[in-house]
């Protein structure tokens, strides 16, 4: 206890320098955690987003291309899954059930997906929780919609609200669906994953709302807006709207649920080998590992210069020290008179160095607690990351004690110093 409260009489005294070197090592801090914090919970939310599926397939493209667009609503199909060939994959023996996925509509900015009551049965997310309504319940008719948690807390649209869809993915679109209002009838819970971030329609209604549509625009043969309400009044129910299809309909994408995963590489290679049309069938969990192997060379680049970084300040922090020894030749020989053996002012040095790293960490901590708390919500209703601000984890314990741990290795050469100069004053 005395040689902590010298040491922080000792800081205190040199309070201007070792602000600036506080505020250096909590800038480096706070650039390491947040490097390490959003890589690790990105990477957990995205391998969080879908669980429990085996295959997902779509026209033949990148498998990482495929997932990205099948499951984070990133990018385009580059083609259309064929009715026909999802039926007779979705019929095969070794198939337990299969989701459908058409993209290419889109509310006020957020994606459509046009799916069936599969979705909301069969689609996991993190370790297999099932997805959940916090109000109302699945579509069930041609013209009901079922909103992420995000969309309705964004565009505030309660359970019986009447909406409109429009063509293509843009937040401001000219081609709309007008005259097929949509009803919302559920409203799911978050999961902090692009769930949140869409709307959910049967497949029927992207069958009928583009009924006449070429090229991305309504034709003079699409059916008028009293035909639509027509048809609304005379729903049918959503299961049987496989009979409503017609056969022009076409998918981005399917995912596929095995009876036994045995299974799984043999129906992997059928589809991939189809002779009717392209198609990649992909595992999610494989691809998600060759995205994040992408990726690691931008996060050792990140973490590399998050520890140059930290490395400066740590040398910026020694040479302070090293400094001070020349102006404390009287504070030393104070020390030596009173009877303290060199080694004790080599600890005090360290002792030094300890608290102002100490401090360093908590101020950085504290400011990325603060960012992260801000950033959070914004990084979720964009990204669909869910990032929390919660830093008391095993990862930053341990690097908490790395640096701390390095900081004394750092220190010990203004240490060493002092503790010749302590050596040569005998009493």
């Amino acid at each position: 206890m005395i040689l902590l409260r010298l040491a922080l009489a000792s800081v205190w005294s040199r309070k201007g320098s070792a602000l600036l070197t506080i505020m250096a090592i909590a800038v480096s801090v706070f650039v390491l955690m947040a490097v390490e914090q959003v890589r690790l919970q990105a990477k957990n939310s995205f391998g969080n987003t879908v669980s429990g599926i085996d295959l997902i397939v779509g026209a033949r493209t990148g498998d990482i291309n495929l997932l990205l667009y099948s499951v984070f609503r990133i990018g385009h199909a580059t083609n259309n899954v064929s009715w026909q060939s999802y039926q007779q994959f979705a019929s095969n023996p070794q198939v337990a059930w299969t989701i459908p996925i058409a993209l290419g509509d889109s509310h006020k900015g957020f994606p459509v997906v046009g799916t069936n009551s599969n979705y909301f049965t069969h689609f996991n997310y993190g370790n297999k929780k099932p997805l959940s309504f916090s109000q109302g319940k699945p579509f069930n008719s041609t013209y009901d919609v079922v909103l992420g948690s995000e969309v309705a807390r964004k565009l505030g649209y309660p359970i019986g609200h009447s909406l409109e869809l429009a063509h293509g993915m843009a937040s401001t679109s000219f081609s709309k669906h007008t005259g097929s209002p949509f009803k919302t009838v559920g409203i799911l819970s978050s999961t902090g994953t692009p769930v949140d971030q869409a709307l959910y329609v049967p497949l029927a209604a992207i069958d009928a709302i583009h009924a006449g549509w070429q090229q991305g625009a309504a034709t003079p043969t699409n059916r008028k807006p009293e035909e639509h309400k027509h048809e609304h009044e005379h729903e049918h129910e959503h299961e049987h709207e496989h009979e409503d299809l017609n056969g022009d309909v076409s998918l981005s994408a399917y995912m596929v649920g095995l009876k036994s995963k045995l299974a799984t590489f043999t129906l992997q290679r059928t589809i991939n080998n189809y002779p009717e049309e392209p198609l990649s069938a992909i595992l999610p969990g494989v691809t998600l590992s060759q995205l994040w192997q992408l990726m690691a060379t931008m996060e050792n680049t990140l973490r590399v210069i998050s520890l140059l970084v930290l490395l400066a300040a740590e040398f910026g922090l020694a040479a302070m020290l090293l400094a001070s020894i020349r102006e404390r030749n009287r504070e030393i020989t104070v020390l030596r008179a009173i009877g303290a053996p060199p080694w004790l002012v080599l600890l005090l040095i360290q002792a030094e160095a300890f608290i102002i790293t100490t401090l360093g960490c908590l101020l950085g901590l504290a400011l990325l607690s603060a960012v992260l708390a801000v950033a959070a919500p914004i990084l979720a209703d964009h990204y669909g990351l869910l990032i929390s601000a919660n830093l008391l984890t095993p990862t930053t314990v341990i690097l908490l004690g790395l640096i701390i741990a390095s900081v004394f290795i750092v220190a010990f050469i203004p240490s060493f110093a002092a503790y010749r100069q302590a050596t040569l004053k005998q009493f």
